[in-house]
């Protein structure tokens, strides 16, 4: 960030539009590291998926994470059914 002094005692409507032309230059550089701070961090490029090996693997490892997701919402899922499913006498 720029230092910009707030006590400045201005003389004419030139320092004046000096001081907002200074300021406004700030805030935009501001801005534009803000915005390029904000795309470095969620707006990356895949760099892990670049090779045809490293894309099946990719695709392995989420297809046996749905797998593992599937089975363990079956075994909940019966889990919790055979509770509710008791024969009364």
């Amino acid at each position: 960030m720029n230092d910009i002094k707030n006590n400045t005692a201005y003389h004419s409507l030139s320092q004046i539009k000096e001081q907002k032309e200074a300021i406004r230059n700030s805030i935009q550089e501001d801005d534009r590291r803000m915005k390029e701070l904000w795309n470095k961090l969620f707006h990356h490029e895949p760099t892990h998926l670049k090779t045809p090996t490293k894309r099946f693997a990719g695709i392995m490892n989420t297809g046996a994470n749905l797998l593992d997701g599937l089975i363990l919402g079956w075994k909940l899922y019966r889990k919790f059914n055979k509770k509710n499913t008791t024969k009364k006498k």
